[in-house]
């Protein structure tokens, strides 16, 4: 049943996100950042795609991330930096988003295209 393997990283992937968001709320925000600074979504991605594919695929989908991480996580990380205190978190990260997505997709197309 397929359905169950994406069941399970789906809920992997939110146990994670619910353990970090609690533990920066009950005050231990120390760890709450170190958690979320660990490479969770890639490392269970990476057990599963190891478990179904190939050893190449993992390299193939690393070195991607990897590239496309400088590239487009730095500008979204220093834009949320940026306009958080001017124009209010929600407002920041929506923008901080778009040009995440912005970037994200003009790496791909580029690296895609021209196997960087």
């Amino acid at each position: 049943m397929a359905w169950t393997k994406y069941l399970l990283y789906f809920l992997t992937g939110g146990l994670i996100t619910t353990a970090i968001v609690a533990l920066e709320e009950s005050g231990m925000p120390l760890i709450s950042r170190l958690a979320a600074l660990f490479p969770v979504f890639t490392w269970i991605a990476y057990l599963f795609i190891g478990e179904f594919g190939t050893a190449q695929q993992v390299v193939s989908h690393a070195k991607f991330v990897l590239i496309g991480t400088i590239v487009s996580w730095i500008p979204y990380m220093l834009s949320i930096i940026y306009f958080a205190p001017k124009i209010g978190v929600y407002k920041a990260i929506a923008v901080s988003i778009l040009i995440f997505v912005i970037i994200a997709l003009v790496f791909s197309y580029i690296y895609l295209k021209f196997q960087v």
